[in-house]
């Protein structure tokens, strides 16, 4: 259950809470810290497409240890927090969801999200942003979530206008991957007064899930 929503200003949480990595329980899905001992879970469950539109690319290398220093690399970024997508029926890690960018001081966070292709089209990807949206406007107090898409990732701009997050606007040659390539990326946001129509839309989500299982 969420906390009980109020759509005045919450007064911010400490900036060491925003920068925390807690579990969060869902009823489908468990978001944990996460640690380079889930790298071999998400090794075997990715594939090409996995990686294809990651704005801060992929491992150096399709092992075990490869996707273990990737983690840790993402781990050691400032100012982000991330978090390991668990299925609580079978255990599994079956990707990961960040919050990229913390900016406690201006009241915001932007999400982002990497699922392995077992996971994608179920009720993983809302359960998943339903927990770390609700924790940034219920528990740290923000004001606003936004989200930054490759431009070229249908899969993903479908997902972002399904949420119900409002479009901004597209930042042209905004962010250049790890193999030199600069994507154009498409911002969009929810704000603390939107949220509980968009919540309201994710919990739809997951109770039609849970009702096909």
């Amino acid at each position: 259950m969420s906390p009980e929503f109020r759509s005045e200003s919450l007064l911010p949480a400490p900036a060491d809470e925003w920068l925390r990595a807690p579990t969060l329980r869902g009823r489908n899905v468990t978001l944990l810290a996460l640690r380079e001992e889930h790298a071999a879970d998400l090794y075997a469950g990715a594939d090409e497409q996995t990686l294809r539109f990651l704005a801060r690319g992929g491992p150096d290398e399709a092992s075990v240890d490869g996707w273990a220093d990737y983690i840790s690399r993402l781990n050691a970024i400032p100012r982000r927090v991330n978090f390991a997508v668990q299925l609580q029926q079978t255990g599994r890690v079956v990707g990961r969801i960040s919050y990229s960018e913390v900016r406690d001081a201006d009241g915001w966070v932007e999400i982002g999200t990497m699922l392995l292709p077992a996971a994608q089209g179920t009720g993983v990807n809302p359960e998943a942003k339903h927990l770390l949206m609700t924790r940034a406007f219920q528990v740290l107090g923000a004001g606003r979530v936004q989200f930054k898409v490759d431009a070229r990732n249908e899969r993903s701009l479908r997902a972002m206008a399904r949420l119900g997050a409002v479009r901004e606007g597209t930042l042209r040659q905004y962010q250049r991957r790890p193999d030199g390539e600069t994507r154009d990326s498409v911002m969009f946001s929810v704000l603390r007064q939107e949220w509980p129509a968009v919540e309201a839309g994710l919990q739809h989500r997951i109770e039609e899930y849970l009702r096909k299982k």
